[in-house]
């Protein structure tokens, strides 16, 4: 009987053991108390906020969407210039000689003429020409005056085949890499950028960077919807890539995992269906946790922030809640989980307690 009593005696001790014990896996509980709403824990710079309607309409009021710069905005591009490289067509009615001096059957490619690297270029009886900087109309006219010292009333036309003194680049998350040349038709931020083909899963676009002039702007697409940005030669954009924009969730959901987003936000309701929602059978609708982290843990501590989600209204405060990259969406077990956990994990120490009690009968008997 002295070995029954020793097993009673384990048995009692194993329900005096840490909570730990009763609710096995993870769970937002202290060792030592619980985390109450707004409160600091000790060393570990935790605040436990609720997420209610009210936290929602500060936060949105703290995040008012950014302008995009006026630099940027303001901009607005002037008629086309003729730069080095590009090749122009130059065309004198009623004189093919000079249109197309080897005749008609040279090809139009071969009768374009080219602007070399100091800006000029070479036309009959005019000579020697300057025409980088000047526009197809300026030039024309300069043209025009010239040859009417040779011509009567010459009828001048000034048409560039290839752009090439002018380029835009687009790296990062695209398919298309090439140069962007600018011609007489202005170009947006929005058109470069579907010209050079997004990678359709793993483009970022509320990162967008635009380098001009030895400045960097960072551009949310969403942001300028309202305000067309036009770009000019020279200007380089970077598509970044989602690596490093995504929020976990992990916990009792369907399919946990990482998440990235392509624009700027998502919202926890989003992040929840992604994550195929929350399991019927293991969760705790009162424990939807969003822990989110700090830089400086000494200026200001981690969040925990709790939605309470048994309730439908939730849902509808949920879907305005904004994720920050690198949050992480924790959804706790419920009670009866936690007990069905503890139990599976009791019955193969009660069955050795039960084994050896037998085993000391057997020896007494």
């Amino acid at each position: 009987m002295s070995f029954l009593r020793l097993s009673a005696a384990l048995w009692i001790a194993s329900l005096t053991l840490s909570g730990c014990i009763w609710a096995p896996g993870q769970n937002m509980y202290k060792a030592s108390s619980r985390i109450d709403h707004g409160q600091t824990i000790g060393d570990e710079q935790i605040e436990l906020i609720p997420i209610t309607p009210k936290l929602i309409a500060m936060d949105r009021a703290a995040r008012q969407a950014p302008q995009p710069p006026a630099a940027l905005t303001e901009y607005q591009p002037g008629p086309y210039r003729i730069g080095p490289g590009d090749i122009l067509y130059i065309t004198i009615w009623e004189h093919p000689e000079l249109t197309v001096p080897a005749g008609s059957q040279q090809q139009l490619n071969a009768a374009g003429r080219l602007v070399q690297s100091d800006g000029s270029l070479f036309y009959p009886y005019v000579g020697k020409i300057q025409a980088a900087g000047a526009t197809p109309q300026e030039l024309r006219d300069t043209l025009t005056s010239e040859l009417a010292t040779y011509l009567e009333s010459p009828q001048v036309d000034v048409s560039i085949l290839t752009y090439a003194s002018q380029r835009i680049w687009v790296s990062g998350a695209v398919t298309n890499s090439e140069p962007i040349p600018v011609t007489v038709t202005s170009l947006t931020l929005n058109d470069a950028i579907s010209q050079a083909g997004l990678h359709p899963t793993e483009a970022d676009l509320s990162g967008l960077r635009l380098s001009r002039d030895g400045v960097t702007y960072t551009l949310n697409i969403d942001d300028l919807a309202g305000a067309p940005v036009y770009l000019k030669g020279n200007d380089r954009v970077y598509v970044p890539f989602l690596d490093e924009k995504e929020v976990f969730v992990v916990g009792e959901v369907n399919q946990p995992g990482a998440l990235n987003f392509r624009t700027g936000t998502i919202t926890l309701s989003q992040a929840l269906g992604r994550a195929r929602g929350l399991s019927q059978t293991t969760a705790n609708g009162n424990a939807v946790y969003v822990i989110r982290g700090t830089a400086d843990l000494q200026q200001a501590p981690s969040a925990i922030y709790q939605l309470e989600a048994k309730s439908p209204s939730a849902f509808a405060v949920a879907s305005h809640f904004q994720l920050l990259p690198g949050d992480v969406v924790f959804v706790g077990v419920s009670g009866i989980t936690r007990w069905n956990r503890f139990v599976v994990q009791l019955l193969p120490f009660s069955g050795i307690i039960t084994n050896a009690a037998r085993a000391s009968s057997d020896i007494n008997d």
